[in-house]
């Protein structure tokens, strides 16, 4: 839970967005945000992703049995791993994705 806290914390302070304005936004208190944040409690899964909602995000449960392979897909950009780009190889879900939002 920890993790995802501070991932939560990390995307708000990259946003821009003081304790304040995350917890306006998601209608909380700016005291309940600070706490999350430092961990002094356990947030109800709602209160997390209402967060995430305010912040753009989506959260997504990951078995933790697979997170590193998931973690290495990711940082692949999206093609398997020893897999080179090029003939024969599919293209990366991440630059598939890039292109449609264009």
């Amino acid at each position: 839970m920890l993790q995802l806290t501070e991932e939560l914390a990390n995307a708000r302070k990259a946003g821009g967005l003081s304790q304040e304005a995350l917890a306006t936004q998601a209608g909380l208190s700016r005291m309940t945000v600070q706490r999350i944040e430092s961990g002094q409690i356990d947030p109800r899964l709602s209160t997390l992703l209402e967060m995430a909602r305010v912040l753009g995000l989506e959260l997504m449960p990951v078995p933790a049995a697979l997170r590193p392979q998931l973690e290495d897909f990711v940082r692949s950009g999206g093609r398997l791993l020893g897999q080179p780009a090029g003939v024969g190889a599919p293209p990366s879900i991440a630059q598939s994705l890039a292109d449609e939002s264009r």
